[in-house]
This record gives structure tokens, sequence and C-alpha cells, in this order.
């Protein structure tokens, strides 16, 4: 099984699943994407967002692929470019992070290890950038009936499993932090299975022996 990790362009961005595709509950505020989604084309408004914010500031997501196939993104950027950032009663993000704002695993793929693989990916490209951090807002009652922002808000179980700290409580929307350093110390899960195999293995059965080279005398 092969997976990759591609950066969001304008042409991935046609590899989300499409409800995601047509979401704009992070790249408007709450006006605006009321008033895209009366439009009836909010997927044009989304395009826009990733644009801008592809020339203005760079890569603002990652996807995974399993064996080819689509099987998760996240998405992140600058509080400054996620108007509803400051919709949360954790407002605001801190001054030296970036917000990663929706993350999504296929539920086929589900397990696996691709919401690490996907955080960890995020981590080089801000690293790169001299960010220090990624903060996200969790949803504490994901699933749950009554009001929400439906899959919008990743649930805060899964920032929590993927190194996340939560910096300020909430009952329904803390806050939480990865410190980019933390990312970079993992291994991945490939490192892990291949250290678990070498540890099973005898120094014996790890190095073939070699036979000494012989001369077969000239007939």
């Amino acid at each position: 099984m092969s997976r990759r990790l591609v950066s969001l362009t304008l042409d991935t961005l046609e590899d989300l699943p499409r409800p995601c595709r047509q979401c704009v509950y992070w790249e408007l505020d709450p006006v605006a994407a009321g008033r895209a989604r009366e439009a009836g084309d909010p997927g044009l408004e989304k395009e826009a967002w990733v644009s801008q914010t592809l020339l203005e500031w760079g890569s603002c997501g990652k996807l995974a692929y399993v064996d080819g196939m689509p099987a998760g993104f996240v998405m992140y950027a600058p509080p400054a470019y996620v108007p509803r950032s400051m919709a949360f009663p954790t407002s605001p993000v801190s001054a030296d992070a970036a917000l990663l704002t929706t993350a999504h695993i296929v539920t086929a793929f589900a397990g696996g290890g691709l919401g690490r693989m996907l955080v960890q990916g995020v981590a080089r490209d801000l690293t790169k950038r001299g960010i220090k951090a990624i903060e996200a807002f969790g949803d504490a009652k994901f699933g749950d009936a009554g009001e929400g922002a439906g899959g919008c808000v990743a649930p805060a179980d899964y920032f929590l499993s993927v190194g996340f700290k939560t910096v300020r409580p909430h009952p329904r929307y803390p806050r939480l932090r990865l410190e980019l350093r933390t990312a970079l110390s993992w291994k991945s899960d490939v490192e892990y299975a291949l250290e678990k195999l070498l540890g099973s293995m005898s120094p014996e059965g790890l190095l073939r022996p070699v036979r000494p080279a012989t001369r077969t005398a000239a007939g």
C-alpha cells in the first residue's frame, strides 16, 4: 500500500470530498458564508480563497493519497486569512501560530496513521517558513445532536491524538496547540515498523554471510 502527501493546489482542490469542496465555513465570515450558500455555488468562493492564499502566503493545505486514492486532507493558514477564527469563544489564535482549520480522513482509511502523517507534513512546511506552532479549535462534542458546525470543526480528540495540547479549555470549542519541534521529532509509522522488524531479527539474520572469493586454476 503506497501513501503519499501532496500540497493543496487549485488542481488537487478537486480531490477534496464534495461537501468539503463546497464548504466556506472557515474561509468567509458567517454573513458572507450565508450569502455564498444562498447564491448557490460556494465552491467558487472556496476556489477564490485558495487561489488568493496560495498567491499571497503560500501552501495552505495537504492531501494524503493511498494507492492513488484521496484519503484525507488538512487545511491551514494565518488567522488573518480565516475570518471565522474570531468567532470562537476561545479566540484569538496566538501570534506565533498558524491555524489548522479543518482535518478530514476518509472513513475507509481511518486508523492508519494518516492524521499524524498530515500534521507532520504541515509541520515540515511551516517550519521552513519560520512559524513556531500550529493551533486549532477542536469540537469537544463532535457528533452530538444539537447546534454545532457539523463536520467543519474537527474533533478535539483528533487533535489530542496527534500531539496537540489544550491551551484554552472550553466545554465545546477548546483551543489546542502543537509546537512544531514536537511534530518534527515524531517517527513515521514506516520507521516504527522497520525498527520493530529489525529489532525482532538477530544480527546473524540481518547479515548474510559472504563466501570468500576463490580462484580456479586456468586450464
